[in-house]
């Protein structure tokens, strides 16, 4: 095979892409990426030995963040970033090997121009998933290694904003470190709830970061049409980024729109105030094939969740922070603390037509932890009267698959008395669907971004209280939830630590997941897997 990943929930026969990924990246860009977490790990065994000595590992944590976010699914396509980013491991485990290592500690593959392919094809082998030999063990630690990867996301997001944890780097560094380690099966295990719980501490900081930069989400009416001017579409995940460009786009005739993701930033009180922030564009992430062709307008990818770009709007979709791809011009990031400069994207947007129109109305949202906080008292008497018999939690991630359709069926067939909680983009399979309220609370209550999945936990949590419940088992909350990448991955190892169990995911269990370490999530957490609508509503409600 010419490469492996099984990262995806989409991974080939729910085995592993072994030509080319079904993301759309290519054999030597998916090597690459092996080849930087390689270097990545290596890094983090020199910043462990640092730590130990008592000094800060904050400039390697940021680097080994930035590095693991740029490898997870359909956030990066570029083989030249990740050479840069590779350049920048080496250097920085090169200049700790003096005082806290040796030369043996660089493992460092250098894939640039000049060297042979048989070098390169060794190299490859080395830092590739299958070098892990004992199939439950490579199990094990790649699970710690998605979930860091959907940790380094959410706390890159968190840095942007300028909320660093000195803690939550080192607990990175030393997890990280650990999966090059010889382990056994129970240390592994214990490896891994400790990444759950950094998974737990850095949802935590981005909630901060992000509301008490821009307010706590509310409850707001998002709609879905267009305007008559042209229009900027913003994807991805990066609230700085669309405020930046929000203010660099005041008078000057363009208007924004979110997409996928970026829906939620119309729920946080510091984006209404600008008049031009107009709506929300399309649905979920893999859409925007025909989505990005129809908006007309240019595109900014501010995250992951880019797929190969297509020609029919190539000329005008540009990537920023982590997100790249071959060709395609980048946004170059802060320098001296100022703001990213757009001018290119506005001027390429003054050119171009309104966004044709592929739909009309309004979406509600904005029901994070504190919103729903408010709406307390109410919850609780639709609950005590009969009114609410049951939460079922939603969110998570979209994708293409036709197995996905579940959600829309579960959705729909969910009894009247059943409020649905979500976040993420798997929103998008019933969000536009009239589900009704119950006494003025929407059974659609969507929290966010899939980050804000964290929000639906303090929910969950602050509910068990007001209840006064001494089990979470005792709430009437079930989980039927969709995965694609690795932030479902941190989501899912978060949920864990705090303390859910018969969490259902689906459309499929993860490929990565052995047999035998299956049945350890499944006696020690009752893991579960989604099977039909049918059989999963008579479990869920009893009907």
């Amino acid at each position: 095979m010419s490469m492996f990943c099984y990262q995806c929930q989409e991974t080939a026969r729910n085995a592993g892409c072994t030509k080319r990924g079904v993301c759309g990246k290519d054999e030597t860009t998916a090597n690459l990426q092996d080849v930087l977490v390689f270097n990545l790990k290596g890094l983090a065994c020199l910043a462990r030995r640092k730590r130990e000595a008592g000094d800060s590992t904050a400039a390697e944590g940021l680097l080994i963040m930035r590095g693991l976010f740029a490898t997870i699914t359909n956030a990066n396509f570029d083989p030249d970033r990740f050479k840069g980013l590779i350049r920048e491991a080496v250097s920085a485990k090169k200049l700790l090997v003096g005082k806290y290592g040796s030369a043996a500690d660089l493992n460092a593959y250098e894939l640039w121009e000049g060297e042979s392919e048989r070098e390169m094809a060794a190299a490859f082998e080395e830092a590739s998933v299958l070098a892990e030999e004992d199939e439950d063990k490579r199990s094990l630690k790649e699970f710690i290694v998605y979930g860091l990867k959907g940790l380094a996301a959410y706390g890159d997001h968190a840095a942007v904003l300028g909320y660093e944890d000195e803690e939550l780097y080192g607990e990175l560094v030393d997890v990280l470190a650990g999966t090059t380690e010889d382990l056994s099966m129970d240390e592994l295990l214990g490896l891994l709830m400790r990444a759950a719980g950094a998974c737990v501490k850095t949802m935590e900081l981005l909630d901060r970061a992000n509301t008490s930069t821009y307010g706590h989400p509310e409850m707001t009416r998002v709609d879905i049409g267009t305007r008559n001017r042209p229009g900027i579409l913003v994807s991805g995940h990066d609230l700085r980024d669309l405020a930046e460009l929000l203010e660099q786009t005041l008078g000057s005739g363009v208007d924004i729109y979110t997409h996928s993701e970026m829906l939620p930033a119309h729920y946080y009180p510091a984006f209404k105030k600008y008049e031009h922030f107009v709506g929300n564009y399309g649905g979920s992430w893999w859409q925007q094939n025909k989505e990005f062709a129809s908006f007309q307008g240019p595109i900014l990818m501010t995250t992951n969740c880019i797929t190969p770009v297509q020609e029919a709007y190539r000329d005008r979709i540009y990537t920023t922070g982590m997100a790249g791809y071959p060709g395609i011009p980048h946004i170059p990031d802060r320098k001296n603390g100022g703001p990213k400069d757009f001018s290119a994207l506005i001027e390429n947007a003054k050119s171009c037509e309104p966004p044709q129109q592929i739909e009309t109305g309004q979406i509600v949202g904005g029901f994070a932890h504190h919103q729903v906080e408010q709406l307390a008292d109410r919850i609780v008497e639709a609950v005590s009267s009969g009114q609410i018999k049951k939460f079922v939690v939603m969110g998570g991630c979209d994708g293409r698959m036709k197995s996905r359709e579940y959600f829309t069926e579960m959705a729909r067939r969910l009894p009247k008395d059943t409020v649905i909680l979500t976040a993420g983009c798997a929103k998008y399979r019933y969000n536009k669907l009239d589900l009704g309220d119950i006494g003025g609370i929407p059974r659609v209550l969507d929290a966010g971004q899939c980050n804000d999945s964290y929000s639906i936990a303090v929910t969950a949590l602050k509910l068990k209280e007001v209840f006064g419940l001494h089990d979470l088992g005792d709430l009437p909350v079930e989980f039927d939830v969709a995965w694609y990448e690795q932030k479902a991955v941190c989501v899912l190892l978060a949920l864990l630590a705090l303390g859910f169990k018969r969490v259902r995911i689906g459309p499929t269990l993860p490929a990565f997941v052995s047999e035998n370490v299956k049945q350890v999530l499944v006696d020690k957490f009752g893991l579960l897997a989604t099977t039909t609508v049918d059989r999963d509503l008579e479990a869920i409600v009893g009907k």
